[in-house]
């Protein structure tokens, strides 16, 4: 067993768990409830898109790059926040998003599957005097897609 595939498995339920759930919630349910963070489901939705994306794209480097890796830290200063706004998710059609949201996930998972076990030290640089190896990257994943979805859950209980 390869030291990713509890991980890939994770995701994998995380998907299938919860794909059914966000397509059968209401569009005033998904875009009018908001977080602590101000965000809608619709929101935080599009926010793991962008975190899955992201991290699709620091695996690849770290892959193929010296270490330690420079590339932009989107959730920098807010810039998370800009994502969004830029990507305007709180007015993408709520059946798409999902499914984008789907096969984000579904892509990281087979990226996950196919790094080279030697890069997994690599590092990639975080922030000022803060580094993250590829290794506590991918562990770290599925704990930050849980938290959103803990708030997603939140927001659908909120009644």
């Amino acid at each position: 067993m390869k030291e990713t595939d509890i991980i890939r498995l994770e995701l994998i339920a995380l998907v299938t768990d919860w794909e059914p759930i966000l397509i059968s919630l209401s569009e005033d349910i998904v875009s009018q409830r908001r977080n602590s963070q101000n965000r809608t489901i619709k929101q935080i939705v599009g926010h793991i898109i962008d975190s899955s994306s992201n991290n699709t794209h620091r695996i690849v480097h770290l892959q193929y790059q010296s270490s330690p890796l420079t590339f932009p830290n989107y959730a920098t200063f807010g810039n998370n926040d800009r994502w969004i706004a830029i990507q305007n998710y709180q007015n993408e059609e709520w059946t798409t998003l999902v499914q984008l949201w789907k096969y984000s996930l579904l892509h990281i998972n087979h990226v996950i599957e196919n790094v080279r076990p030697e890069t997994m030290n690599n590092e990639w640089i975080s922030g000022p005097g803060e580094t993250v190896a590829l290794k506590t990257m991918i562990i770290d994943f599925p704990r930050h897609l849980k938290l959103h979805l803990s708030e997603i859950n939140d927001l659908i209980n909120k009644g």
